[in-house]
């Protein structure tokens, strides 16, 4: 019996590809860089499987050019990339990455905090210009973290596991979303669930950890930054396009807010105009699951999923398992 073969957009790490070659015939886009629309469609033509990144569209046009297709897993936790309704009316199943992640990101977005926060980039760059001259005691002043208020919009696996990580700092936690109450950190924190004003109003912080959705696209916008108290920071750890980068940067630029930590990017890979130049932003370029145990696990994920589809079975982590007749 001949081997399925499968086409990755992008390489991924080794245990992934290794798990794959086992029971595949598969073929890798090794250069590091994303495929151009026309490249992706002619390369997955052939293909019965398929691993792809948020980069790439999966839509209609790719299933027409993918006609062997028997299913299609995202090398990410976020999926508004694919079509999921137009897998599922081809009852192609598809899936994502999600729980493997969850404590790398949470902690990358802690990182930001306390980066804008206590103002390491800035402070760095001044001790490497070689321009600091010595102690002083109004130099470099930032924020108190312990006993401030957290909020979190999004209590899913990410953000609740960003708000748990806030026992040892004494905060309070705030939460907005999510189609049922955050009972973990409500039991443990005794976070409150709160609409969308207070969360601006209230919180010295706020971290993003929303899916991208038409009601959360550029939900940050002028009018949100204006509700926040001057003090706040706010972090994205989740899609760029939950805020409004332009608006960021007049609020930054103005001191609407005091800070913002980012690691996604409306345009991605390019941010906003404006923002580069401003000392009050830290910006890292999509690390949120970039630990090496991670994103090996990503890569397994996403393996034992397309294996699954390929066998006709429901992958661990489907998005439309309707579609083989499972729930």
């Amino acid at each position: 019996m001949s081997k399925p073969k499968v086409y990755v957009t992008r390489m991924i790490p080794e245990p992934g590809l290794a798990l794959l070659r086992e029971h595949c015939l598969v073929a890798v886009n090794d250069r590091d860089r994303p495929l151009a629309r026309e490249e992706l469609l002619a390369n997955v033509r052939d293909a019965e499987g398929v691993i792809g990144q948020l980069t790439d569209k999966i839509d209609a046009g790719f299933f027409d050019a993918a006609a062997r297709l028997k299913g299609y897993a995202n090398y990410a936790v976020g999926y508004d990339n694919i079509d999921v309704a137009e897998a599922s009316r081809r009852r192609l199943p598809v899936s994502n990455t999600p729980d493997v992640l969850t404590r790398a990101t949470a902690e990358l977005a802690w990182a930001l905090l306390f980066a804008v926060a206590r103002r390491i980039v800035e402070t760095d760059a001044v001790m490497r210009s070689g321009a600091w001259p010595g102690w002083g005691p109004l130099q470099f002043l930032g924020l108190d973290v312990s006993g401030k208020t957290l909020g979190i919009l999004g209590p899913g696996r990410i953000g609740q596991a960003m708000a748990l990580m806030s026992q040892g700092f004494a905060m309070t936690v705030l939460y907005h979303g999510g189609s049922k109450p955050a009972l973990a950190i409500e039991e443990k924190l005794g976070a409150r669930r709160v609409d969308f004003d207070t969360l601006l109003a209230e919180s010295d912080f706020i971290s993003i950890h929303a899916p991208l959705t038409p009601a959360s696209r550029r939900l940050f916008g002028a009018e949100a930054f204006a509700k926040m108290k001057r003090t706040a920071v706010i972090v994205n750890t989740s899609r760029g396009p939950v805020i409004d980068e332009a608006a960021l940067a007049v609020a930054l630029r103005e001191k609407t807010i005091a800070g913002a930590g980012l690691d996604v990017y409306e345009f991605e890979p390019k941010m906003a105009e404006g923002l580069r130049e401003l000392q009050n932003v830290v910006v890292t370029p999509h690390i949120g699951s970039a630990t090496r145990s991670t994103r090996d696990n990503m890569a397994l994920l996403a393996a034992r999923n397309l294996l699954a589809m390929l066998r006709g079975d429901t992958p661990p982590t489907c998005l439309n398992p309707e579609v083989l007749g499972k729930k």
